[in-house]
């Protein structure tokens, strides 16, 4: 499996708005891959692509190294020379069994912004399942997917870190799911940085699409609005905002409180109904008194951070049990790689073997032959056939037993 190559843009090293550049629309993925493929002389090709990860799995006998990442960069998008240079500088890259160790991660979410997020493993399997119908798959990423669909699923089964979030952004979504808000509720976001980004991205991604972003820099809250397909306001234009909202989500980094009780009160202009509120910032830029007055459901970063503390104990517990079930994946890919290379490489045998026994029947001992009655004949041709039939199989079944053996000797 050394010619297993990984080249990975991902939210770790690399700005988002980055990694969107090198992005390739489903529609286009079939000739743009395609190209890809034959231009650089690809023998397996497969592109997974996320809101923060671009994921180039190949199978190339390409020398991996700065210029061949540079060339498959470029050969996938239209950004400028400095953009895809920054980017070739912050690729992580993966080769070998290091490359299906990444994959197993990336798969199992260990690898994600938000751990235990079980879409990813979807998001795999249907990137494979495209490649695949695009004829740029072939039996080596067959192998590695396949391990790597088994290993997440052993991972998502036997621990519960899809169940344990330990980031504050992704235990606020999951308790915003808590109160069955509709995809139809009007989202008041305040703050346009990083929190907020993450936590519109999440909301965005799973269906939500009514925001209106309001930040002291008018220009990020119009970059963020652009993202999500919301409407950018000037965060001093808050206290005159009169068109309702359902949620509000507020991160900034104000040390002074940023939604008065006054400005609340102009927010809700006389609407009773139950409002969520969402205050990741700290210190809070919420009004305390707002809570007893108005109807409301608070959610704040102090009770977020409990939880969070919480789970990363357990959580720990799980990444070391994670860790383990992913080296023992390593070990059994590993065997079945080698069975599968003894497989290909014995294919030729029965051929040979046909005219080993061609050569016997119809040269070597045709004088012999020609001096039995059809029935010995036959009985004969059928000895023959047998034995080309498990001739490959003895062997095959012995090297395996070999590998499975040695394989065992090395873990004890």
């Amino acid at each position: 499996m050394e010619n297993l190559q990984i080249i990975a843009l991902t939210h770790k090293n690399l700005p988002l708005d980055l990694i969107g550049k090198f992005h390739v629309s489903e529609e286009n993925q079939e000739k743009q891959l395609g190209d890809l493929k034959i231009k650089l002389n690809l023998e397996e090709l497969l592109f997974i692509c996320t809101c923060n990860r671009v994921e180039i799995v190949m199978y190339s006998k390409n020398n991996f190294n700065q210029s061949f990442i540079s060339k498959v960069l470029k050969s996938i998008t239209t950004a400028e020379d400095s953009e895809i240079e920054e980017a070739s500088d912050g690729a992580e890259t993966f080769l070998g069994l290091e490359a299906a160790r990444h994959l197993f991660k990336v798969a199992s979410s260990i690898d994600s912004m938000v751990i235990g997020e079980r879409e990813i493993i979807t998001q795999v399997r249907n990137s494979y399942e495209r490649c695949r119908n695009f004829n740029l798959t072939g039996d080596n990423i067959r192998l590695v997917i396949r391990k790597t669909i088994e290993i997440a699923k052993e991972i998502y089964t036997k621990t519960s870190i899809s169940r344990k979030p330990v980031s504050v952004v992704s235990l606020a979504y999951h308790k915003l799911l808590d109160f069955n808000v509709g995809l139809d509720a009007r989202f008041l976001i305040i703050g346009a940085g990083q929190t907020n980004k993450t936590m519109t991205r999440f909301l965005k991604k799973h269906g939500f699409k009514n925001f209106h972003i309001f930040n002291r820099s008018i220009q990020n809250a119009e970059k963020l609005a652009v993202e999500i397909k919301g409407i950018p306001h000037a965060l001093d234009q808050l206290e005159n905002f009169q068109e309702g909202f359902d949620v509000l989500i507020t991160c900034t980094g104000s040390v002074e409180t940023v939604v008065t009780k006054e400005i609340y009160s102009n927010l809700v202009n006389g609407d009773s109904n139950q409002k969520i509120i969402i205050d990741l910032s700290v210190p809070i830029n919420f009004e305390a008194s707002i809570n007893d007055q108005f109807n409301i459901k608070l959610i704040n970063v102090k009770e977020l951070k409990k939880t969070a503390d919480l789970n990363i104990l357990e959580r720990s517990k799980d990444l070391n049990f994670c860790e383990e079930i992913i080296e023992q994946g390593i070990v059994d890919f590993s065997i079945m790689r080698k069975e599968r290379d003894l497989e290909v490489a014995m294919q030729q045998i029965p051929e040979k073997v046909r005219e080993i026994s061609d050569t016997a029947l119809n040269s070597v001992f045709a004088k012999d032959i020609a001096k039995l009655d059809e029935n010995s004949i036959e009985v004969l041709n059928k000895v023959v056939k047998y034995l080309e039939k498990k001739y490959i199989s003895v062997p095959i079944k012995m090297a395996k037993e070999i590998l499975s053996k040695e394989n065992s000797f090395r873990n004890n």
